[in-house]
């Protein structure tokens, strides 16, 4: 798969790094702000064990 991806991506190799580092950063970008804030809440650790008060 990341062979056919450096492929198909145009130019030099330091062009086809350049371009898949932007690719690896929106990728990050997209699930840090859209993608893990909603399935978040349903994640078995946001589950406490310890409760306050006696």
């Amino acid at each position: 798969m990341y062979g056919l991806l450096w492929r198909a991506l145009p130019g030099p190799w330091i062009v086809k790094l350049l371009i898949c580092l932007v690719l690896i950063a929106a990728a990050v970008y997209v699930l840090m702000e859209y993608v893990f804030p909603v399935i978040a809440p349903h994640m078995p650790f946001n589950d406490a064990t310890i409760e306050e008060g006696g």
